[in-house]
């Protein structure tokens, strides 16, 4: 057969033949440019995805490289301080707004003054007792500004000073008031009369304590408890004196706890001495030790912030903090926590912060430290004087500082301090906090106490996310590939157009419900039927493998009626048939061997024989049920890419392994799984973001218990669950608020790992078997 060429002679014959090829000219021009459009389009949906993950990235970051940055101070005043330039100074204060300090001296004279110009603002003279003079200071109660000042007779004047803020034409003016929570008539605390050198107060809603060292040494240990009558509402004051035991060397240092139960005496030669004052009448040494370097004095005492802990200051510029635990009798001992990074001479003064776990200190070299305890971290190191200091005042806010040096000069500087209790130390190594036996990871971030010791550590976040995505992945994928593989390989087409867009489907059930049925009806049916979901694990599958080995066994004739690829069908009645079974058996498994409840069972110490002693403690919120409920919403991910990788492979491969001899099973193993291998591997890293990222099933279904075990009857805390919880409550800016954001940033840098290394080693695999 010949073909005939078309004929072009004629004038209509060229013009259609013109046309077609403008046609296809404007076709292929269309094409070309749609190519072109779409090629543009998928560049720009890759950049901009790639733009706005950096973005992400760069964002997370901003909100979080906050919290590593040191702490800085700026001068704001430099002058002579205010007052009588003979008197020696006793106190600096500086109140809340940092407009306002306070001079106190020992002639009794308390100056006011602007602290940026040295202006005196107000003056008060104390009222002293004829011819006595103040011979000692002592802090009473720092955040309510109270302080007590010993006197040459024996005596105790109780001072509080507090600021007023008035408007005038949107202008604030501090008006600062002194007043006298005791009276203006000091408190006697020695009725010989003898000379306080050094002395302690503490101030409470029932009463002060008071301990005093004399000139003749002794150490009067004095109470006096408000009572107010329920009937009249008049308030009378009950006192009592105890006298302690001088220590062998001068006392240098006294401090009574803010909950007026502990009294530390400090000696020469570093010495303290514990005392428990529960009891007035009866106080109780607890311990005697050394708390200094050998050769050293302690030249500074404070108490931290919220009573549990001391701060000790010594003479060779170490500084260390010592706490009270309680050993294995309940018996309560001192011990040194942390020390820290020290300053270059003598400690002359350690004052802490009202509301944080940090602290200032000064020492004979015109040196400055800011520390963190709980962080344990040197917030900043400075020589502020080339003269030794002698006093300094922080804010209550802790955002100022007013510092003397030993000529009388006085710099009022602006401390720049927001994160002070986060280092890379307190996220991800074991911390010892206050009245912990031990160092752990311990993630608490708030608490009803003001005196609350922030515990920020990401580790058990990041081990219970790995937790929960262990526990999910651990059931989602040998159901999800085996289930793959089958549907995939052997399952007949009709089937499969029926199963896989149901399995798929199950992906768009909101994560919400599967943690609501999970927390609300999974956990406590689990708890009931513990017995019989453990037995689930372990007669389903050797129910299943029964059912196809009774299956091949039974004669062809049956087994063909049965269409080819429909085997699966028959073990929906064997699952459902082992099921009941399992349920059924449950409880008489249980009562005949567990004494009626596993769970309390597993937690009872008393089981006999070689079990004696063990236990296991079960939450209703555990780790399995945050396996299955969200291996549920795994399983479809893992599935449907998996299945689409195995479906993929070439028929013809397939075809000629079998046709080489090779057997189904061996055809499966050794061609079907090698070619989809990067596909398969891809379904598993997905599933695993996919697990490591949820939220709501891990927030409903766990407890949110931030423990790290590796139980599965044990709940835990994730990452993504622990920003879901506590982002609304966190302040802006706050530490908890950046440390969240820390917390997002790990998962965002987890998971970009991990599927990094997974489209590496899919390539990796891809290359590999693509010669097959």
């Amino acid at each position: 057969m010949t073909t005939v060429p078309a004929d072009t002679s004629t004038p209509t014959s060229r013009r259609r033949a013109s046309m077609l090829i403008d046609n296809v000219t404007w076709y292929f021009r269309f094409r070309m440019a749609l190519d072109r459009l779409i090629r543009y389009a998928v560049a720009v949906g890759g950049v901009s995805i790639i733009i706005a993950i950096t973005g992400i990235f760069l964002f997370l970051l901003i909100e979080v490289l906050p919290i590593f940055t040191p702490a800085s101070i700026e001068v704001r005043g430099h002058y002579r301080v205010p007052g009588a330039e003979q008197a020696h100074t006793l106190h600096l204060a500086v109140e809340e707004q940092n407009e306002v300090a306070l001079r106190v001296s020992d002639n009794g004279e308390l100056t006011f003054f602007n602290t940026r110009s040295g202006q005196v603002i107000q003056q008060v003279w104390l009222k002293l007792p004829n011819h006595a003079h103040i011979v000692s200071f002592a802090n009473a109660n720092a955040k309510q500004a109270t302080f007590a000042l010993g006197l040459d007779s024996g005596e105790v004047l109780l001072v509080r000073h507090e600021y007023e803020s008035t408007y005038v034409d949107n202008t604030r003016t501090i008006t600062p008031r002194v007043e006298y929570p005791y009276g203006a008539k000091p408190i006697v605390i020695d009725p010989q009369g003898e000379t306080l050198r050094r002395l302690a107060m503490q101030e409470g809603d029932d009463g002060i304590t008071v301990v005093a060292a004399t000139e003749d040494e002794r150490l009067l240990l004095v109470s006096i408890t408000k009572q107010k009558s329920f009937l009249s509402e008049d308030v009378s004051y009950e006192r009592n004196t105890v006298t302690l035991p001088y220590p062998s060397a001068e006392v240098t240092h006294l401090l009574i706890n803010k909950d007026q139960q502990q009294l530390y005496i400090a000696s020469r030669g570093g010495n303290l001495s514990f005392y428990d004052i529960r009891n007035k009448a009866q106080p109780k040494l607890l311990q005697h030790l050394a708390v200094t370097r050998a050769g050293a004095n302690l030249t500074a005492l404070a108490s931290l912030t919220g009573g549990i802990s001391i701060l000790v200051g010594a003479s060779d510029g170490n500084l260390s903090q010592w706490s009270i635990l309680r050993d294995e009798n309940n018996n309560e001992q001192w011990v040194k926590f942390r020390d820290f990074e020290p300053l270059h001479k003598a400690i002359v003064q350690i004052v802490p912060e009202l509301n944080r776990k940090g602290f200032v200190a000064i020492d004979e070299g015109g040196g400055l430290g800011i520390y963190h305890t709980t962080a344990q971290r040197t917030l900043l190191q400075r020589n502020v004087s080339a003269l030794p200091l002698r006093r300094i005042g922080l804010s209550p806010r802790a955002n100022a500082l007013a510092v003397l040096d030993d000529r009388g000069t006085l710099d009022f500087w602006l401390i720049h301090n927001p994160h002070p209790e986060i280092s890379w130390s307190a996220l991800w190594n074991k911390v010892w906090y206050e009245s912990y036996p031990e160092p752990k990871y311990q993630w608490q971030s708030s608490s009803a106490s003001d005196d609350f010791e922030p515990k920020f550590s990401l580790t058990p976040l990041s081990f219970g996310t790995l937790k929960a995505a262990f526990y999910a992945i651990l059931i989602a994928v040998p159901l999800s590939i085996m289930a793959a593989i089958f549907t995939a390989q052997f399952m007949s087409p009709r089937m499969r157009r029926s199963v896989k867009p149901s399995i798929e489907i199950m992906a768009a059930l909101p994560t919400v419900i599967l943690g609501f049925l999970a927390g609300l009806w999974l956990a406590p049916m689990m708890e009931k039927n513990l017995l019989a979901i453990l037995l689930l694990f372990i007669a389903l599958p050797i129910g299943i493998v029964m059912t196809s080995y009774l299956w091949h066994r039974l004669p062809a004739g049956l087994r063909f009626r049965v269409p080819e690829g429909w085997e699966a069908a028959i073990l929906i009645p064997t699952v459902v048939m082992i099921g009941w079974a399992v349920f059924m058996l449950g409880p008489y498994l249980e009562q005949g061997l567990f004494h009626g409840n596993l769970v309390e069972w597993l937690g009872n110490p008393n089981k006999g024989g070689w079990l004696q002693g063990w236990t296991i403690d079960y939450d209703q919120r555990n780790a399995l049920v945050v396996g299955i409920a969200m291996g549920v919403a795994v399983v479809p991910i893992i599935f449907s890419i998996a299945e689409d990788a195995l479906f993929a492979v070439p028929k013809h491969l397939i075809h000629g392994s079998l046709a080489l001899g090779a057997t189904p099973w061996q055809t499966l193993v050794r061609v079907v799984l090698l070619t989809a291998s990067p596909g398969i591997f891809s379904a598993v890293m997905i599933g695993l973001g996919r697990a490591v990222g949820e939220t709501m099933i891990v927030l409903m279904a766990t407890g949110n218990t931030p423990v790290m075990d590796l139980s599965a009857f044990h709940g835990m805390r994730t990452l993504s669950a622990n920003i879901a919880v506590e982002m609304p409550e966190a302040e802006v800016a706050s530490s908890h608020y950046r440390v969240l954001f820390l917390a997002a940033m790990v998962l965002f840098m987890f998971t970009f790992i991990v599927n990094t290394l997974a489209e590496i080693i899919r390539q990796h695999l891809r290359k590999k078997y693509s010669s097959l």
